[in-house]
């Protein structure tokens, strides 16, 4: 029997069941490896699923959104550290975040909340600016956390890690988080904010002819957009439960970058998508490092392949079909 389903509401019902429907799978099998690549993917599918809300509504690429992610998780973990770890390395903090610890789901919205809040002080600026020049701006962005983030040790730890978070974070938490951003996302695309940013998107004379105030648009999804990226990166620290700066800087920005561009920039099934490609693209790279046994023989590739197979995946997506994996159109 076929249950009717409206089709404004089959892309995010049918990706958020696949998702489910994924962990569910992985769980059967019982594989500790598996469980662990698969948090991993899904939290860095919220985050590309982040950037997608902007970049791909907008046009602009954003290189700093990975920015937000160290922003989202150095708050969680501000907030969730045990007060004896954070009197010992984070002795800066001001007293209500050094003498208290705050519940797993605060922390996460906090973290949201922060990085939200530096989007809308930053993105009154950037959001004035057109094409190349936004891109380098967010990409200054970055640098900016990235230096801020390395020498204030008194708050972050500087270049040291910063452990002891509680790693609370699993499979079903990450796909119910991965759930939640499939709908903020959906749900932004077809309001009118999302019209209108597309609007603005493949016609800026005519969107503005219209009526569309573009940096007001365009305003709205850079900071809703971060808001699920840091969130994104607070579920991060709670998977691995350290933190070190060197992790949210130019290696990670370039894997969900070629997350987006792999699966489609235009579209929510793209970023989905595209996640899961490059993930299984990086895991099967990763496994041919380690070496594998074929006649007797023992081969394995070289050291770095990872990051030579990624480049030409991305090269031939971009040579074959430009529109990404999913042709930017949603299931």
């Amino acid at each position: 029997m076929k249950i009717p389903l409206p089709a404004r509401f089959r892309t995010p019902v049918l990706l958020m069941a696949g998702l489910t429907l994924l962990v569910a799978l992985a769980t059967a099998i019982g594989s500790e490896q598996l469980n662990f690549t698969l948090t991993e993917m899904l939290i860095r599918m919220i985050v590309v699923i982040g950037l997608y809300m902007f970049v791909g509504n907008s046009g602009i690429m954003s290189f700093g959104h990975i920015g937000f992610m160290g922003i989202g998780a150095y708050v969680t973990a501000w907030a969730t550290l045990a007060p004896e770890w954070k009197q010992v390395m984070l002795q800066g903090l001001p007293a209500f975040l050094q003498e208290h610890t705050y519940p797993f789901p605060v922390a996460v919205l906090a973290s949201g909340l922060v990085a939200a809040g530096v989007a809308l002080i930053l993105g009154a600026a950037i959001m004035r600016l057109n094409g190349l020049a936004a891109s380098i701006a967010t990409f200054a962005f970055l640098a900016i956390v990235y230096s801020v983030y390395s020498n204030w040790e008194s708050v972050t730890g500087g270049t040291s890690s910063v452990i002891g978070i509680p790693t609370v974070v699993g499979p079903w938490t990450a796909v119910a988080f991965a759930c939640l951003a499939v709908v903020a996302a959906y749900a932004f695309q077809v309001s009118r904010y999302g019209l209108m940013l597309r609007a603005s998107r493949d016609d800026e004379v005519a969107a503005q002819s219209s009526s569309v105030d573009i940096v007001r648009v365009r305003l709205v999804a850079f900071v809703c957009s971060a808001f699920l990226v840091g969130m994104g990166g607070a579920l991060y620290a709670h998977f691995l439960g350290v933190l070190t700066t060197d992790a949210f800087y130019l290696a990670l920005s370039f894997v969900t970058l070629s997350m987006l561009v792999v699966g489609g920039i235009g579209s929510l099934t793209g970023a989905v998508a595209g996640t899961l490609a490059v993930t299984l693209i990086v895991e099967i790279l990763r496994a041919c490092e380690r070496g594998f046994a074929l006649g007797g023989a023992q081969i394995s590739l070289p050291r770095g392949s990872q990051e030579i197979g990624l480049g030409l995946a991305l090269a031939l997506v971009l040579i074959f079909r430009p529109a990404g994996i999913s042709r930017s159109r949603e299931l």
